[in-house]
């Protein structure tokens, strides 16, 4: 039974949404009032006031609402969904405990499906058409074909970020039922791509070369969890860029407790930080690092992290990290016995991030903007039913600190509608809904009913060891990993 509460635009036909706010995110970040947004053959066919179409096209009335780029999810680790909420009271050691050294090894590849497809819809819903799936669970070639089947089940644009951490990233990338896996999924869709996913312990032997040369023999970008306190952080910068492992293409996750060195050497590159700012402040990876890769001009993108915790929306991404960064400002001029009067982050950069930032860390220059030849990954925000959609004075102010996935009213990937008057287009909610029951049926049993309330409702804090590094492939350990950089926001001096 299909969700979809009113026809939606017919495939194949040109659409055109009239008469809305566009926020184009081109170069110039082109606002544009009462215009029109022509879609043709799943590209962006003219951005303009009063637009001619073509015969048949079908009209969407975006009057009262803001046509903008897809927003773009660089990290979500979409093979978790099905235990969405679980972890609202972990650490981040607790959640290495859980999903890395014990249960994590519980899940079966029909679990990764139902984890993958339910986080791809629920990505669409709120308007993020392409999304990274950070998917560090795949303990074998089964467990990444039901990763790629659920993607390619479900109309948005997907890379599948190939990971496990149940593993040594050079003993899985080693393994030729794992090439053969890329031989025969990689190419024949534009909606979905690749990237190998995995840490640097900052071993000095740097064992992890081996499967960087692998990701190089493979053709593929890398994406790592790089300053995350007490796992990973300076040393394994320092080795990526000095054996050339450090590229264009490599998007560094969190990069939250590094040193300046670090970044310089990000910079240098010409990497992308991939901000996760809920979980940055949350979990304890480190205080999310946004004015320090403004700082060093890193380019930027947003991403959620995991729906054990967090919220599956990119506008929740937005606004916290608009929060974090302009508390971190204040507190430091309040420290100083200052008082902030200007904000260096502004709603028009996190709108930039979700959308051109993404595209620009993917090296996919045709997303993330409204052009003409561009790929029509569209939304359109309007919601006539809610007071909140009204006055619209400042566009990227609403979209990041107003709106909300709710608000999304139609959404285009490839020209393909997606969703439509705030309802999905052809999903079975249900059928979604069973595998996703029979998931956690599964892992409830296979924990036990004392273990898995144990995992829900977390001891509190007392005298326990904590690990010192959860990827525990080598005996490797290091002090730096601790070491403090002179505030909680980073290095003396480094912030404004």
């Amino acid at each position: 039974m299909s969700q979809t509460q009113s026809p939606a635009p017919e495939a194949g036909r040109p659409v055109v949404f009239r008469n809305g706010i566009v926020l184009t995110m081109d170069d110039a970040h082109t606002v544009l009032p009462d215009a029109d947004v022509l879609v043709v053959d799943g590209l962006v066919a003219a951005v303009g006031s009063a637009l001619e179409v073509p015969e048949g096209t079908q009209e969407i009335d975006a009057r009262g609402g803001i046509v903008m780029p897809g927003m773009i999810d660089t990290h979500r680790h979409m093979w978790q969904t099905a235990m969405r909420g679980y972890g609202a009271d972990w650490t981040l050691t607790q959640y290495f405990v859980w999903y890395y050294l014990e249960h994590g090894a519980k899940f079966r590849p029909e679990d990764i499906f139902a984890g993958n497809q339910l986080s791809a819809w629920e990505s669409l819903e709120a308007g993020v058409t392409t999304t990274v799936d950070w998917s560090h669970g795949l303990q074998t070639v089964d467990h990444a074909e039901a990763a790629v089947d659920a993607l390619q089940a479900v109309p948005g644009r997907f890379v599948l970020a190939y990971g496990n951490i149940q593993a040594a990233p050079w003993e899985w990338t080693a393994d030729p039922a794992v090439r053969s896996f890329f031989d025969r999924r990689q190419g024949g869709s534009d909606l979905l791509g690749f990237q190998l996913a995995f840490d640097v312990t900052g071993d000095p032997a740097f064992p992890e070369k081996a499967a960087f040369e692998v990701a190089r023999d493979l053709g593929l970008p890398v994406t790592t969890h790089a300053g995350v306190w007490g796992a990973t952080n300076d040393d394994g910068i320092r080795l990526m860029h000095e054996h050339g492992f450090a590229t264009p293409e490599t998007v560094y996750v969190h990069a939250a407790t590094l040193s300046t060195d670090s970044y310089q050497r990000i910079a240098a590159s010409g990497g992308s930080v991939s901000v996760s700012t809920e979980s940055e402040q949350s979990a304890g990876q480190g205080y999310p690092p946004t004015w320090q890769v403004r700082r060093h001009d890193i380019p930027v993108s947003l991403s959620m992290d995991t729906s054990v915790w967090w919220s599956g929306d990119l506008f929740s991404a937005m606004r916290t990290t608009l929060g974090a960064d302009r508390s971190r400002e204040q507190l430091e001029a309040h420290a100083k016995g200052d008082t902030d009067t200007h904000g260096h982050l502004r709603a028009e950069q996190v709108v930039d991030w979700a959308t051109r930032g993404g595209a620009r860390a993917l090296g996919r220059d045709d997303l993330g903007r409204l052009e003409p030849g561009m790929q029509a990954d569209v939304v359109l925000i309007k919601n006539e039913s809610s007071p909140v959609s009204f006055p619209l004075l400042n566009p990227y102010g609403h979209v990041a600190f107003q709106a909300q996935r709710g608000d999304v009213h139609t959404v285009l990937v490839g020209g393909r509608v997606v969703k439509h008057e705030h309802a999905l287009v052809g999903v079975d909610l249900p059928a979604v809904r069973r595998t996703v029951d029979a998931t956690v049926e599964h892992l409830r049993s296979a924990l036990g009913e004392e273990a898995w309330a144990q995992g829900m409702n977390p001891e509190l804090p007392g005298d326990d060891e904590v690990l010192d590094n959860p990827y525990q492939y080598t005996d490797y350990r290091s002090d730096s990993t601790h070491g403090a950089r002179g505030t909680v926001f980073g290095e003396p001096g480094s912030g404004s």
